[in-house]
């Protein structure tokens, strides 16, 4: 019962803002083609994973035959996805519903016998229940909401919670992609084009060339986990030996079903699938960033609030001893954009915020990711404009500080030193410093392009530029801010002319000063905006 080869379960927008229903294979041609401009259905926690599972998918069935390039037939990419089911000649694997337990259904493992249905004792009624989304405030990815869920719903919330959930109390462990159970599996890649078929058609041509060497997955290995028998014993972890490098995984035992309202999931707890514990996530993912920074070994990356802003982006580019870039990171000669994926989770199994950015790359830039490209040069440049934006913001935080403690040197000291978690006051100093940083992001990397692009003799003058020009530098959205925040911050009015004034010169002085960033000023050659 929908049987996503051959129904038309999958909703997508094609030009001209008409909606296509389709089966698997369809969409694949569509992709292909480059016809696809949206999945209607598809939330947006859901990307990373629904394009991974198109990737590994087509991967797969591309390169059991050998070919170089996918398919573009709808008929031919089924063949060779059913291909990879030997021995069902009922779909049973595609079908989003089987009755009989014993059998594989779609991303569904099925059982050694059909007593295992005792196994199966709660029932969840909507697919976002189903999903990976867990929120205590239920504010930032809300849960529970989708009870009207076809069928395409399902899909994605099942493929989802199969491909990228982390874990929520015993009996519900997470995936092997991840650091650990209350981490997130993240994306980081290059990609030709943001539109899903180019992006697709991409990143399973550029797996198709990964190297997987050195690794103890096999190409005569597992592919599709939900094909394998699992009553959810610990006896039954598989290891990576036994599995395919593209592998799709299943983390948990579900099963969809029918009655008179529509489709309904039982659940059924478990041990975890697959024995990777060990691995803390490093196990060949072809978009997960690897933390090479702990001595004892390395971890998938841990995801961050902060996971995807330029500083960390500058980090993980050009720290080549502290990350390893992803094998499908590596540009390939079209490649345009920067993107990045991930879902914050945190120790109690809750999820605390969907991240994304695309960041635009101009040619010269992307090609430095090439697999013999040389980073060093814009890594130079990339580091030295954050370390340009932590002086300033280090001159903001003290500026700010000292108009706080109403001049007196020692309470400013005391709030300097002090961490925001402990002291009310640097928690406000800081609420306005980290302004600067969201301002400085919007436009790092548009900024940090144009820098490197230039000729030699050009460069410090286009860096001076983006520090200061007196409208939209560095420098001079920090005065704004130092302003703005005299203004908003408490001060007794007796103290706050004084006040200001301490902090102002204070600002000016140590930019100026040794500490500060003194060539510029000497370089700066329109009037003062002081």
């Amino acid at each position: 019962m929908y049987n996503i080869l051959t129904d038309p379960l999958i909703r997508f927008g094609s030009a001209g803002n008409s909606r296509v229903e389709a089966s698997l294979p369809e969409v694949y041609t569509a992709l292909m083609a480059d016809e696809v401009e949206a999945f209607p259905a598809l939330r947006p926690h859901q990307r990373h994973a629904w394009h991974a599972f198109l990737v590994q998918l087509g991967a797969m069935a591309v390169h059991r035959d050998g070919l170089e390039r996918p398919p573009t037939d709808a008929d031919e990419w089924r063949r060779r996805i059913r291909d990879l089911t030997p021995g069902y000649t009922d779909d049973d694997p595609w079908h989003l519903v089987v009755d009989d337990i014993t059998k594989p259904a779609f991303m569904q493992a099925p059982a050694r016998s059909p007593a295992r249905e005792q196994d199966f004792k709660s029932v969840v009624s909507t697919p976002d229940e189903l999903d990976i989304i867990s929120t205590s405030k239920n504010h930032d990815i809300k849960s529970g909401v989708l009870h009207d869920g076809n069928a395409n719903d399902w899909l994605f919330a099942l493929i989802n919670l199969q491909t990228m959930a982390g874990q929520i109390g015993n009996g519900h462990y997470p995936i092997s992609r991840m650091q650990s159970g209350w981490n997130s599996r993240t994306s980081f890649t290059l990609t030709s084009s943001l539109r899903w078929g180019k992006h697709i058609a991409r990143d399973i041509r550029a797996l198709l060339e990964v190297d997987f060497t050195g690794w103890p997955m096999r190409w005569d290995g597992i592919c599709l986990l939900w094909t394998e028998r699992w009553d959810g014993s610990d006896a039954e972890a598989l290891t990576l030996d036994k599995l395919h490098p593209y592998y799709l995984e299943v983390c948990r035992r579900r099963r969809l079903a029918t009655d008179h309202r529509g489709i309904y999931a039982s659940v059924a707890t478990s041990r975890q699938r697959l024995a990777t514990k060990s691995s803390l996530g490093v196990v060949g993912d072809p978009w997960q960033l690897v933390d090479k920074r702990d001595k004892k070994g390395d971890k998938a990356l841990a995801m961050q609030k902060d996971s995807f802003t330029y500083r960390r982006i500058v980090d993980y580019l050009f720290e080549g001893g502290d990350w390893q870039l992803p094998e499908l990171f590596y540009a390939m000669p079209t490649d345009r954009f920067l993107v990045a994926r991930g879902v914050k989770g945190d120790r109690g199994g809750q999820t605390e915020g969907y991240y994304e950015r695309a960041i635009p790359l101009r040619e010269r830039i992307a090609q430095v990711f090439g697999r013999t490209g040389n980073t060093q040069e814009i890594g130079d440049v990339a580091r030295d404009r954050v370390k340009q934006v932590g002086t300033i913001q280090g001159i903001l935080r003290h500026a700010i500080a000292t108009f706080v403690a109403h001049g007196d040197v020692g309470r400013t000291n005391n709030i300097m030193r002090s961490k925001a978690d402990d002291n009310p006051l640097r928690k406000k100093v800081d609420e306005w410093v980290n302004k600067l940083d969201d301002i400085v992001d919007s436009r790092f990397f548009e900024e940090l392009q144009r820098e490197f692009k230039a000729g030699a003799s050009e460069r410090q003058a286009i860096r001076h530029q983006w520090l200061l020009n007196g409208n939209d530098g560095v420098v001079d959205h920090a005065r704004t801010l130092l302003g703005a925040a005299t203004d908003a911050l408490p001060c007794p009015m007796i103290n706050r002319y004084k006040a200001r004034a301490n902090a102002e010169g204070l600002f000016e002085g140590r930019l100026r000063g040794n500490s500060g960033l003194p060539d510029l000023f000497r370089n700066f050659n329109q009037e003062d905006p002081q």
